[in-house]
């Protein structure tokens, strides 16, 4: 496969110009050679590369975690499994951690949502306003905390 333009390597890799230009300034991609009238000149494995980014940011993995997993990708042998496997445990860590919170935001909804009559009578005296009111409460906070 020979060199791409920035165009080209956009089409192929179902991303755009943007955002290609974006990862070469945040350093995921190398600069690529400049052809005399400036266009960018990608060499074949930035398709690869590419992929790599758009895989590891489908399971999560923000642009600063992306670079790192990058920088053992292209010394592999310098870096050791358990490395890799650090990083992704790290990560799953944090997963869990905001699949708890979205538990508990659900539970609290769940709740605020069933006590609810759901007529057609005034909202005054409305148990889903009430709660939101009191919303700390509902979700197990302290009345007097700041977030």
């Amino acid at each position: 496969m020979l060199a791409m333009r920035i165009g080209q390597l956009a089409k192929q890799s179902n991303t755009s110009a943007e955002t290609l230009r974006f990862y070469e300034s945040e350093g995921l991609l190398p600069q690529p050679e400049r052809l005399a009238n400036g266009y960018r000149d990608y060499p074949p494995d930035t398709l690869q590369r590419i992929q790599f980014i758009q895989h590891a940011k489908a399971v999560g993995f923000t642009l600063r975690e992306i670079q790192n997993l990058l920088s053992i990708q292209v010394a592999k042998d310098q870096h050791t499994c358990e490395e890799v496997k650090n990083l992704t445990r790290q990560k799953l860590n944090e997963i869990e951690k905001k699949l708890a919170q979205l538990h508990a935001i659900r539970d609290a909804l769940q709740l605020i949502h069933q006590r609810c009559c759901g007529g057609s009578e005034s909202a005054a005296h409305c148990s889903i306003l009430e709660a939101l009111e009191s919303s700390r409460q509902v979700l197990g906070k302290p009345e007097n905390t700041h977030d």
